[in-house]
């Protein structure tokens, strides 16, 4: 129970900052004549779903946007909106003690990246690219054997740190389309196609459904690991929202399971997620819950992991 307690202050410690990070009067007001519009962010861990500190083990991202002013409406020229995300994931086997060959291997990761968001007749559009930065150059895995330490377990051992992803640098180019459908009832179905090339090359077709304001004049971005959709900020409509979503991914390649490791991926990649989103007068609070198929054979069982978001606005 006590590093349960641990663990949810540890959230809430990152959630914080992330708030605070949007409300630092640093933040540059305008680039190339854009206005800064808003912030938006996710984190995700194993152990808030599944209770489990494995595979997909915990990241976190963050978008900022900056755009020629917002009347709840992508604009209809690619690069009017430019969105600057941020992030870091950690990557881990099952077990953290020792090197097991059939598991998946240790593997940290960090993100910078531009993109952009449009919108032709209804249809909206996602792409840009990211600069990677992968390996114990990153010092995911200093980071991690911390938090362990606050919860108190065992981090990655150095067997289990030996033998993770190496050093390497790699560009990352995403794009996404999708369209919203009301079906009346404050309820909306929003499917989509995505693509991604760079440390892992995949497509990926899926629906996202809404029951709801959440989204509804919202600058949104999406969370590449658990596919939830986070807001910017820049629309408060109090009240909850219900979203459920699912896809489905073939996988051609990963840097993170690397074939000349022996490793066979999956033939499709699952995601089925669900949330709450709660908006109140100054505070936001998101949680959810995304189950994540297997991603290679020797994978005995998916994974379930929890995504948070908390804004507190004083």
């Amino acid at each position: 129970m006590l590093r349960h307690i641990a663990a949810l202050i540890l959230v809430g410690m990152l959630s914080a900052q992330a708030v605070a990070a949007q409300e630092d009067d640093t933040t540059p007001t305008s680039i190339g004549g854009r206005d800064y519009l808003g912030f938006g962010s996710l984190f995700v861990n194993d152990f808030l779903g599944d209770g489990y500190d494995r595979w997909r083990s915990g990241s976190y991202g963050t978008s900022r946007f900056w755009g020629y002013g917002w009347n709840g409406k992508l604009p209809q020229a690619a690069g009017e909106l430019l969105e600057l995300r941020v992030g870091g994931e950690i990557i881990s086997p099952a077990c953290l003690t020792s090197h097991v060959p059939l598991d998946r291997p240790w593997a940290g990761m960090l993100t910078a990246g531009l993109h952009t968001q449009f919108q032709r007749h209804a249809t909206e559009f996602s792409f840009g690219g990211d600069l990677l930065m992968i390996g114990p150059q990153t010092g995911l895995n200093g980071l991690q054997s911390a938090i362990h330490d606050v919860i108190g377990i065992p981090g990655p051992s150095d067997e289990v740190l030996d033998n993770q992803i190496p050093n390497k640098w790699r560009v990352r180019f995403v794009g996404e389309t999708g369209r919203s459908f009301d079906l009346g009832g404050q309820t909306s179905m929003r499917p989509f196609v995505e693509a991604r090339l760079g440390d892992e090359n995949l497509v990926r077709a899926g629906v996202d459904f809404t029951i709801g304001r959440f989204g509804r004049g919202e600058l949104v971005s999406r969370d590449w690991v658990t596919g939830h959709r986070y807001r910017s900020g820049l629309k408060q409509e109090k009240g909850l929202s219900f979203v459920v979503g699912a896809d489905v991914a073939k996988v051609f390649s990963s840097v993170y399971l690397p074939e000349d490791r022996g490793y066979q991926l999956t033939n499709t990649r699952s995601r089925l997620r669900a949330g709450l989103h709660w908006q109140g007068k100054k505070h936001h609070l998101f949680y959810g819950l995304t189950y994540l198929g297997e991603e290679f054979d020797m994978q005995y069982e998916g994974q379930f992991v929890g995504a948070v978001r908390l804004d507190i606005r004083f």
